[in-house]
């Protein structure tokens, strides 16, 4: 059983498909959890895995390393600005993540063993 001090499975689940949180990769939480410690701020996941359906609705890539478990996408708030932007991504490389993807409401973190690494991207 995979044991993590700051996420529970259920924050991954794909809204359409209550329990799917169990079909992250161990590795992937293991770093995010990391990371999370890393930040010393919270991290909340506005997506985890996805279901196709949920992946096609969010406009996804249709080879999506969310489809598989590999990927998440994490909130940022408003209030935290680049300051937290800074300390999340920061946070993430110290913990081993080389993809990242940067937009104005969220930071995308995969280590999708299939994917290019050592990139980062903007939307």
């Amino acid at each position: 059983m995979l044991n993590l001090k700051h996420f529970i499975l259920s924050e991954f689940d794909s809204p359409d498909l209550p329990g799917s949180g169990s079909q992250m990769q161990p590795e992937f939480l293991k770093k995010l959890d990391a990371a999370r410690g890393i930040a010393n701020v919270p991290f909340k996941i506005n997506s985890g895995f996805r279901t196709v359906a949920k992946n096609k609705l969010e406009g996804g890539k249709i080879d999506s390393p969310h489809l598989t478990g590999w990927a998440a996408d994490i909130d940022l708030p408003n209030t935290g600005g680049s300051r937290l932007r800074l300390v999340i991504v920061r946070a993430l490389i110290q913990a081993g993540f080389n993809r990242l993807g940067i937009a104005n409401g969220f930071i995308h973190v995969d280590c999708d063993p299939t994917k290019d690494k050592d990139v980062i991207w903007l939307y």
